[in-house]
């Protein structure tokens, strides 16, 4: 089996609304290792949403370890957690977060560039990933003037730019229609056959059914975990 690039260790997250206290985790430990395709799953307030912000390094639990790769990044400050999420993490969301005013390609480089990259190199890797995801032809279009398949191919494109331990998504076909949708995940299909790892939220189980691995949530707590 691959080595674990993923560990949380009896995690849990709290939250405080006015006098309430939300226990959103509640001691969770979960191993993802190098190459899985991962789908984590629960109904509305189980903790999905809380795991994939403490994965992505936009928050820290409360309590437990959250090792990336060799590093426990539980206790790490603002910027180094920036740090890690740009050198180390691709993300994927549900409406796909792109700069309205720039084009394909140069949607593509700005994680680059906040990591100082040559403009060269970045138009390069940018283009090349542009042709992985199928849209060679679309390189100087802008948001507005693509479906929004093609939108999502672009943030996919994106996520790959840094060549991440881990690919995050949020729902990522959750804005599109079937056919879309299915293309999407043929893509996450073959990215996941060239060994990136993927962790995706999603409440579709047609979704869930191409990756590897499906992890339920409830109540904050792990209720299954069921490898194909």
């Amino acid at each position: 089996m691959s080595p674990p690039i993923v560990q949380l260790l009896d995690v849990h997250k709290t939250y405080q609304k006015g006098p309430v206290t939300v226990q959103a985790l509640r001691g969770v430990s979960l191993t993802f290792n190098e190459g899985e395709y991962v789908s984590i799953m629960g109904p509305s307030g189980c903790g999905k949403s809380t795991m994939l912000n403490l994965l992505g390094c936009l928050d820290r639990p409360t309590s437990g370890q959250y090792l990336l790769g060799p590093d426990d990044v539980s206790q790490m400050d603002d910027d180094a957690l920036s740090a890690v999420r740009g050198a180390r993490l691709g993300f994927i969301f549900q409406s796909y977060n792109l700069i309205q005013q720039l084009t394909v390609v140069e949607n593509i480089e700005i994680p680059l560039y906040y990591q100082d990259w040559p403009e060269a190199e970045c138009r390069e890797v940018a283009v090349e990933l542009a042709r992985l995801v199928g849209l060679e032809d679309r390189l100087d279009h802008k948001p507005f003037e693509l479906s929004g398949g093609q939108q999502q191919r672009v943030a996919i494109a994106r996520a790959l730019v840094n060549d991440p331990l881990v690919i995050l998504a949020d729902e990522p076909t959750g804005n599109l229609d079937s056919t879309s949708g299915a293309e999407i995940l043929e893509v996450f299909d073959e990215l996941n056959a060239l060994g990136k790892t993927l962790i995706l939220v999603t409440h579709d189980d047609d979704v869930a059914r191409h990756s590897h691995r499906t992890i339920r949530l409830r109540d904050g707590r792990l209720e299954s975990d069921t490898r194909r």
